[in-house]
Parts: C-alpha cells; structure tokens; sequence
C-alpha cells in the first residue's frame, strides 16, 4: 500500500460504490437471463481493454503462472456478478444490495487466512456490526430468503475476488489486471452460459438482448466494468481490502435510494429492512474514524515511549 489514503482517494472510492449501485438496477430491467447479461458485460469490457491496451501499446508480457492467476480471479468476478445479478431478479433491488453488505464479514476471516496473518478483532466487530444488520433484515423480510441467500453467496465470491486481487494489483499496472480478469470471465461465463441453456432451468430463457436493453448494457460495460473496475484496482494499492468491501457496504444504501426512485412501491421494504441497512451504513461510517483514533493513540505511545 502506497502511504495512507487521502481525502482524494476516500472521495474516488465513495464515487467508485456509486457507480456500482447502478448495477442491480440494470441486472433488474434488462431482458436476459443473469448469465447471458454477464457474458455481453465480460465480453465488450475485455474487448474495449483489450483494443485499448493495444494501441497504446501496453499489452505486457506476463508470465504463464500470473495470467492463470488473474483468468481465474476475472471467473470469480463472474461467478459472483451471477449470482447478483440472479438475487436482484428472484427478490429485488433492495434485498440484493443489502445481502452484499456481508462482504466486509467474510474478508475479515478471508483475508488473514490468505496471507498468514493475525485476525484483527477491529475487523471482526464491524463485520459482526454488518452482520447484526443483515440479521435484521432476515427478521423482517423473511419471504425474501431465497433472494437474500443468493446475494450472501455473491458477497462471499465478491470477497474471494478482492482478496485475490488485491496481491495481483501490486504487480501490474490496474488497466492490464482488469483487461486479462475481464477476458478470464468472459470465458468462463460463456462457457456457464451453454450449461445453463442446456439445463432444465435455462430452456426457453431469453439470451440475446432486445434493442431496449443495448443502452443499458453499454452503459454496464463502459462505465460500471472498465472504468468502475480500473479504478478499483488502482485503489486497492491504497486501502485494504477489507476497508474496500466495507466501503461497499454503502452500495445497498445507494442503490436502494435509486431503486425506491425508479421503482417505486415495488422497492418498498418494511421498517426492519431499512433498520438493518441503518445498521450497516454505522459501521461503515464508524470504521475509518476507529481506524484514526487507533493511529493516534499508537503514534502517542510511541511518542511517549
């Protein structure tokens, strides 16, 4: 991590989990299934990176073993786009957001594994905060279970991908990451696409996308995958990736505004529900400030010592 984010970097991220937002509401209008909709994002955002990559003349060598790695974290970041997307159509708007608020949770018990070190029990208590809220929800909407057990799966492959990612964006340059990740989903979508279709569920599902929906699909391609992606990788190399995914707590609270806008009474929830994301919106608010005082009361022992 380069030194500690600036005011700069925490705005970038906050707008980065707008833009995002804006994800569950496409995956919510479009015609095709969730699977076919993540094959023509895959596909378009390698395409357009790709081409960029080569006329600026960026396309860098790598190595056999790092291109595997970064094919199989961009099939992790389909996998998990999936099953949002299958969240958001099986309940709504609303409960898929709300369901990626564990993320946080599962990248705090995630991320020390993977690198050997110390669980902080800092991490723990606000995940377990996030947690508290989506128990809240569960509690009020509970005939949205289906969806809302999809969307944990989704936020714990979302933080398999943030983990895995966050060791690749030290080595290369963030546009390169995300072209080679977005071709590794591409692949791996279209290859569960033809399962999908040949399976009971997937018989007579809509895969090729009506003219209304191009707009859509261009705007989820161009401004929510290749730039909401890159720079996402390049803010990785200043936040951790648990400060990331708790960032992104605050997406449920976005997109859920948006949704009830457009929406309307189809986004409405209960009281509960909206207690639960008021849960989830404290401890991201709470985080970066127990974080400072933390950093300030070691640099005053250290002062004093």
């Amino acid at each position: 991590m380069n030194g500690s984010p600036n005011l700069f970097a925490y705005l970038k991220l906050h707008f980065l989990v707008a833009v995002w937002s804006l994800t569950a509401i496409i995956g919510a209008v479009v015609s095709v299934s969730p699977v076919a909709l993540v094959v023509y994002r895959t596909l378009f955002s390698a395409v357009v990176l790709l081409l960029f990559l080569y006329f600026r003349k960026n396309l860098n060598r790598i190595d056999a073993k790092s291109l595997m790695a970064l094919f199989g974290v961009g099939a992790l970041l389909a996998l998990h786009w999936m099953l949002f997307f299958a969240s958001a159509r099986i309940s709504n708007v609303s409960v898929s957001l709300a369901g990626m608020s564990t993320a946080s949770l599962w990248t705090s018990i995630l991320e020390p594994l993977v690198y050997g070190k110390r669980v902080k029990p800092r991490d723990v208590f606000f995940g377990l905060i996030a947690m508290l809220g989506l128990y809240i929800i569960f509690k009020f909407e509970f005939n949205h279970f289906a969806g809302l057990v999809t969307s944990l799966l989704a936020a714990l492959v979302a933080s398999l991908f943030v983990v895995a990612n966050s060791r690749l964006v030290r080595r290369y340059d963030p546009v390169v990451i995300t072209a080679y990740e977005m071709t590794g989903a591409a692949v791996f979508s279209a290859a569960a696409l033809v399962v999908y279709l040949l399976s009971p569920w997937g018989k007579g599902t809509p895969f090729v996308p009506v003219s209304a929906d191009w707009p859509y699909i261009i705007v989820l391609t161009l401004v929510c995958t290749v730039y909401g992606y890159s720079l996402a990788a390049s803010l990785m190399k200043q936040f951790t990736a648990f400060m990331m995914n708790l960032t992104v707590n605050l997406e449920p609270i976005y997109g859920i505004a948006l949704a009830v806008f457009l929406f309307g009474e189809k986004e409405k929830m209960t009281q509960g529900f909206y207690l639960g994301t008021s849960v989830i919106l404290v401890s991201v608010l709470l985080y970066p400030v127990w974080v400072r005082f933390e950093k300030r009361r070691d640099t005053l022992k250290a002062g004093g010592a």
